[in-house]
């Protein structure tokens, strides 16, 4: 299915690009999701009509990120779980978690911004997460685990 892309979308293309892909990538995730029509003239059209308002839009969503970006750069994360006495912690910290102590402070991110890019985060000590708040605009946001006794 040929689509027009309304957002940049990683690894596909830019906004106003028009390029085929699988139909069920685009009626189940491309096309509910806002950032794609399907490529018929009248769509085509109406895009162009509309390119100006659109584009000024994705600046404006681009430059929202990177003010975002500039605030979360002095940030470091502290949480607190129970823990053994070997530094293991009981259970692990969760996408959800790091989202929910960001939104304590602040910052409104969605769990899924957040990249665990060394995997689940088990142990007691400093790590690194990246927020992925644009699809230009990438963090690595420093995190620091303590462990409290059970």
């Amino acid at each position: 299915m040929q689509v027009i892309l309304l957002d940049k979308v990683i690894n596909l293309g830019n906004l106003g690009d028009i390029v085929k892909v699988k139909d069920g990538y685009a009626r189940n995730f491309l096309i509910p999701s806002g950032r794609a029509r399907r490529a018929t003239q009248t769509a085509i059209d109406e895009f162009q009509h509309r390119r100006a308002e659109l584009e000024k839009q994705a600046a404006d969503k681009l430059s929202a990120a990177q003010a975002l970006a500039e605030k979360l750069q002095s940030v470091t994360l502290k949480l607190t779980q129970k823990a053994g006495v070997d530094g293991r912690l009981f259970g692990s910290i969760t996408t959800f978690d790091i989202a929910s102590e960001l939104g304590k402070l602040g910052f409104e991110i969605s769990k899924s911004q957040v990249r665990l890019v060394h995997g689940l985060i088990k142990m007691v000590g400093d790590t690194t997460v990246q927020l992925v708040l644009h699809t230009d605009v990438i963090v690595d946001l420093p995190i620091a685990v303590y462990g409290e006794t059970a």
